[in-house]
């Protein structure tokens, strides 16, 4: 339940999820389309219970006024690899794009735009967390073209040298084995533990 949820708007929330559960498809999805954003969110995550969600679903609350309903949906598009994430790559919200860039991972295989956008949150975006999760997305991928961008991240704040020292696992270049090398004289105890267990 939402801090901010009524009695009113908590019972039609559980009602959404409680149907879920017992698969009264009728009512969750009338629960996509209520007022509430929590019931909403919920409704989502119940129709991916009822195992009926398809992509097509998610891409209509891509652009839902609230921050919560556009982070249930990048959650969820990790589950279809045709669902395009790019719009919630460029979300204003950084949870929302926090959450995308995980997605991408999961996904290991994304278009040109979308490697490109995770290039350029890993590199440019004023949020740790985002930069944080889009290195790792880019580790996950493990395409040549994100390289530069994961190596440059191993000189960002300490989580996002973690992420990106271990992002950079798939690749064995010379540069890579350089920077795992100077990660082993870092500040920071866990990068260079991810370095040392990546050198074997």
């Amino acid at each position: 339940m939402s801090a901010s949820d009524s009695p009113q708007v908590a019972e039609r929330r559980q009602a959404v999820v409680i149907a879920g559960h017992s698969g009264d498809r009728a009512l969750v999805e009338i629960g996509l389309t209520d007022e509430q954003p929590s019931v909403r969110e919920s409704a989502l995550g119940a129709l991916d219970r009822l195992g009926v969600l398809t992509a097509p679903t998610l891409e209509v609350f891509t652009t839902d006024i609230d921050v919560r309903v556009r982070r249930r949906v990048a959650e969820l598009g990790a589950k279809f690899l045709s669902f395009d994430l790019l719009p919630l790559l460029s979300d204003d919200e950084p949870l929302v794009v926090e959450m995308a860039a995980w997605s991408c991972g999961e996904h290991e295989v994304v278009t040109q735009a979308v490697l490109d956008k995770l290039i350029e949150l890993t590199t440019t975006h004023s949020e740790p967390l985002v930069r944080e999760a889009s290195v790792a997305a880019l580790g996950a991928i493990g395409n040549e073209l994100g390289l530069d961008a994961i190596i440059a991240a191993c000189s960002d704040k300490p989580a996002i040298r973690r992420r990106a020292v271990l992002a950079l696992a798939p690749f064995d270049t010379p540069e890579v084995k350089i920077t795992l090398h100077k990660a082993l004289e870092d500040r920071d105890w866990q990068v260079r533990q991810a370095a040392e267990d990546l050198l074997g």
